[in-house]
């Protein structure tokens, strides 16, 4: 049974925390969906992947390819299913999760600009939605760097 994950971004941006959270995923042994609200995002998510960090590589793919079900991490779009067989779904630009897919994977992330209110109040509607679905979910804000827990369900 899976949980979810959100992650209050106010230090740093989605640019920077997605291939950390995306690659300790991966180092799970999950298969990720990145799931993106437009193809404007996926491009811009996908370039920001292959940058990634000196050290860095995580191997990914955009929905739509030859071979999306040797991914070990997939940018969708919402209507489109990962072919991947995801076991770890990673929202973000608002993108919607439903309590069946988060009771069915490993983890759910849900990943949200701090700074946008809009955002924030999406994330505050997605919170519900999974934990009036019978869904376990955490909290984590940023303060000073790190990851603190502030709730849990």
């Amino acid at each position: 049974m899976g949980e979810a994950f959100f992650y209050h971004l106010t230090e740093d941006n989605l640019e920077t925390t997605l291939p950390i959270l995306v690659g300790k995923a991966v180092e799970a042994g999950w298969a990720v969906e990145v799931r993106t609200p437009n193809a404007e995002m996926a491009e811009h998510l996908d370039l920001a992947l292959w940058q990634g960090g000196k050290d860095s590589f995580l191997p990914h793919g955009v929905a739509g390819g030859d071979h999306d079900a040797l991914q070990p991490v997939l940018l969708t779009l919402p209507d489109q299913a990962a072919a991947n067989g995801a076991t770890c779904i990673v929202s973000v630009g608002g993108s919607d999760v439903s309590p069946e897919e988060t009771l069915s994977s490993q983890r759910v992330m849900v990943i949200f600009d701090g700074m946008d209110p809009d955002a924030v109040a999406r994330a505050r509607v997605q919170w519900k939605l999974l934990t009036g679905g019978g869904c376990a979910a955490k909290y984590w804000a940023q303060d000073m760097g790190r990851w603190i827990k502030k709730a849990e369900s």
